[in-house]
């Protein structure tokens, strides 16, 4: 009898569980871009993330590089919080996609990592229209935090199917991009986090990072926990 009991309030569990993980995706697909089934699912994972941890957290907000990143699980007391989205860049709204996921939390800091994903589209934007809509973004997220980082996205190569014309076509973008972002941290009151060199490879095919690549990006993101915790 104990077990065909417990056997319930399992079942029960799941499903209050999995309504209440409905509820949360139908109450923002509205708000979200069609197609982006994804960026749906990333929100709820954060969104649980942030309800399981306690409160101020260190908030890391980018691509698919962040994403896949294996980051620290806390520092200086605060819990180190992975919300990357794969596809992201400016355009993407990341301040729209992260408020629904902190509820009445406020992140301890925010730090920023995007970029890549502007410089390969199919006709970048200038340097100026990306730091626009760059600047645009931290002025959102400085909304909720008096801590803003921006850390240097990396370069790409050429290097399995993203061949030597494709890494021509996207190096004047990644240049210029990468260029205007110590201006952009001045003027938002933000901390620039530049990347340490990068030994050639350090991506997996051209754009993602190998462990070389992470490496060195993983620096750049605890320096800027490191000085956010001071």
């Amino acid at each position: 009898m104990a077990a065909k009991t417990q056997g319930r309030l399992g079942f029960v569990l799941f499903a209050v569980i999995t309504a209440a993980a409905a509820t949360f995706v139908l109450a923002r697909r509205s708000a979200t871009p069609s197609g982006s089934d994804h960026r749906i699912v990333r929100q709820l994972v954060v969104h649980y993330n942030l309800l399981a941890r306690p409160d101020d957290p260190i908030i890391v907000l980018g691509d698919s590089i962040v994403e896949a990143a294996t980051l620290p699980a806390s520092a200086c007391g605060h819990p180190v919080v992975n919300a990357g989205l794969a596809g992201a860049g400016t355009r993407s709204d990341l301040a729209g996609w992260l408020k629904p996921a902190l509820g009445p939390k406020r992140p301890f800091a925010i730090i920023v990592s995007l970029g890549v994903n502007d410089a390969l589209a199919a006709k970048p934007d200038s340097s100026e229209v990306f730091a626009a809509r760059y600047e645009a973004l931290l002025r959102e997220l400085s909304k909720l935090t008096t801590r803003i980082f921006i850390a240097e996205f990396p370069s790409v190569e050429a290097r399995g199917p993203f061949t030597p014309a494709m890494e021509k076509a996207a190096a004047a973008s990644i240049t210029g991009y990468r260029a205007v972002l110590p201006d952009l941290a001045r003027r938002t009151g933000a901390t620039f986090l530049p990347l340490p060199p990068m030994e050639s490879p350090f991506t997996l095919e051209g754009i993602h990072l190998n462990a070389t690549g992470y490496r060195s990006w993983d620096q750049a993101i605890l320096q800027g926990t490191e000085l956010a915790c001071r």
